[in-house]
């Protein structure tokens, strides 16, 4: 059976430099993919764009492009890259303009439509800065049959620049559901580099730290199976739980949708096929919703933030008189939102004087950059010699900066524009899927509690793996048993009974009083937490001392909970 070899070199705007040509020299690809957008991204682009219209576009991926570009030609591999970002059109002339100055022969195609900011108006979205859809993956394919070698995209799903190359190739038709949510599952694990050779991984005891970790390649065949792998020498590991780490990864509920196809994951099965190499098959698929995620990002006001080390003993009295002397300060005109935030990170009998020290942290918003600047940073400078005692802060405040304020929006898929600039200058459109339907309602679980006698109380990081990120306002962790553990069945039945939705509000007191929901990962051994409102309006507006929620797995792991013994690796 016909397999091709995906690679990526990217799951962000500022990944490792050198990726790309460790990838290209690493070992045979036909495809490399570069994935260089995100939520926050996007709000950087948009800034970008109005101080230059030329930009917005990742600058990073030309920039490494230029040292590889002609070994990609010579060894075959085509290049497909959401670079693009606000300006497709920009970011494919500069790599045409690179081709000519370093004379090779490369075509060059990209997709657009994406950039619904000029309709901002007609659909509502008063004051968005950005107004992006999320594309899918048939616009790619179109570019790559029509002979591009580089395919440059604006905002696509993640999974798309994977599921692209795979449908170009192999033919798959829009309603071929199976196959494209085995590509959609491929890109998935793909997308966030090297997040599934090791990176951000509760189990990195067992993984080689010694070198850079290798970042991942799909060897994807045309019945959909896929095997995760990645270039011999690298750094690193390839296993059923690093895979898993990054299949839970900000993905909600079991039915992962997108423009394409709906993804079931709970269909998923995953076997380590030999060292390095993990095999995804059995993945099923059904049709795609009928609308399309459109992020928008608009300016929220003005920013600022101060810390302040309080130090030794009376840390709660200290507290309390320099928030009430910043509050006095800044009553003439308060700014519109001020968060306050005590870290204990102090400890009795300290040995040296950070073990001895807390921070309390101060944000403050407004639409007023005075408000959050000047006036702001001088209240908590001129009390240095006037507060508690020990008085210091981390680094004095500056002037306010700008945040930004992310939501979604949805469309009809019918009304979003899907196009794709050919190599040779032509224009073809992309049609909305011919079937789609409503995303398949998931009921999250509920199970009684699993009966058992004997109880230990140990960090719950001793039975399970997490993994944990953003969307939006919303934190997603993914909670699993490790591959290896002895009566992996039994432990996934305790955890799949006991982590209700009740009882990740007692572990975690941020999320009481939002929406928390689990749900059951059976074939993972896992449960996917979704707890909305924790981030607010999103990693760009967010106070929180992790605003994009990537440790909340982690501190979920830390707490210590009551675990049947006979349970325990």
């Amino acid at each position: 059976m016909r397999t091709i070899r995906i690679g990526n070199c990217s799951g962000f705007y500022g990944d490792r430099f050198s990726a790309m040509s460790e990838m290209i020299e690493g070992g045979p690809l036909d495809y490399l993919t570069g994935d260089y957008l995100a939520e926050l991204t996007m709000l950087i682009l948009g800034r970008d764009r109005q101080k230059d219209p030329s930009l917005g576009y990742a600058k990073t991926f030309l920039r490494q492009l230029g040292g590889c570009l002609t070994l990609a030609r010579r060894r075959g591999v085509r290049i497909v890259t959401n670079a693009g970002g606000l300006n497709p059109a920009g970011l494919a002339e500069a790599v045409r303009s690179l081709a000519r100055e370093q004379g090779v022969d490369v075509a060059v195609a990209h997709v657009q439509g994406d950039d619904l900011i000029g309709e901002a108006g007609a659909h509502g979205w008063a004051g968005a800065l950005t107004a992006n859809a999320y594309l899918g993956a048939f616009g790619i394919a179109e570019a790559l049959r029509a002979g591009a070698d580089i395919v440059v995209t604006g905002r696509v799903t993640d999974a798309a620049l994977t599921l692209g190359p795979a449908v170009a190739e192999f033919g798959w038709e829009r309603t071929d559901f199976d196959r494209l949510a085995a590509g959609v599952v491929a890109g998935h694990v793909l997308e966030c580099g090297t997040q599934a050779t090791g990176g951000n991984f509760s189990g990195f005891a067992g993984v080689d730290t010694t070198r850079p970790l290798g970042f991942p390649l799909a060897e994807l065949s045309a019945d959909g199976t896929a095997v995760i792998t990645k270039h011999p020498g690298t750094g690193g590991a390839v296993t059923v739980d690093t895979v898993t780490a990054q299949l839970v990864y900000e993905v909600a509920g079991p039915h992962y949708a997108n423009p394409d196809v709906t993804a079931c994951l709970d269909s998923v099965e995953l076997e380590q096929a030999g060292p390095d190499r993990v095999r995804i098959t059995s993945v099923r698929g059904v049709a795609p919703p009928p609308t399309t995620k459109v992020a928008l990002n608009s300016a929220g006001g003005w920013r600022n933030s101060v810390e302040f080390v309080l130090t030794g003993l009376d840390i709660e009295e200290k507290e309390r008189w320099v928030r009430e002397q910043m509050t006095s300060a800044l009553s003439a005109r308060p700014p519109a939102e001020v968060v306050w935030d005590l870290a204990r990170t102090d400890h009795a009998d300290p040995a040296s004087e950070a073990a001895a020290s807390a921070v309390l942290r101060c944000h403050v918003k407004d639409t007023d950059p005075a408000v959050v600047g000047r006036a702001f940073s001088s209240a908590a400078v001129e009390l240095a010699l006037a507060s508690y005692p020990g008085f210091h802060v981390t680094a004095p405040p500056g002037a306010g900066a700008p945040f930004g304020i992310y939501r979604a929006a949805y469309l009809p898929q019918d009304q979003v524009p899907h196009v794709v600039v050919r190599p040779d200058g032509t224009t073809v459109g992309i049609g909305p899927p011919p079937v789609t339907a409503d995303t398949p309602t998931t009921t999250p679980t509920t199970a009684a509690r699993h009966s058992r006698t004997t109880e230990v109380n140990v960090p719950l990081g001793r039975l399970v793996f997490a993994r944990s990120g953003d969307k939006g306002g919303t934190a997603n962790v993914g909670v699993w048993i490790p591959a290896d553990h002895p009566r992996r069945a039994d432990a996934y039945a305790w955890l799949s009974a006991w982590l209700t939705p009740a009882e990740v509000a007692r572990l975690l007191p941020e999320a009481a009083g939002l929406g928390v929901e689990v749900f059951a990962l059976p074939n993972l051994a896992a449960v996917n937490i979704v707890i909305d409102g924790l981030l607010g309006d999103g990693v760009a507006s967010s106070t929180r001392f992790d605003p994009q929620a990537k440790a909340v797995g982690e501190w979920l792991r830390a707490r210590v909970v009551n675990l049947p013994k006979e349970l325990l690796p």
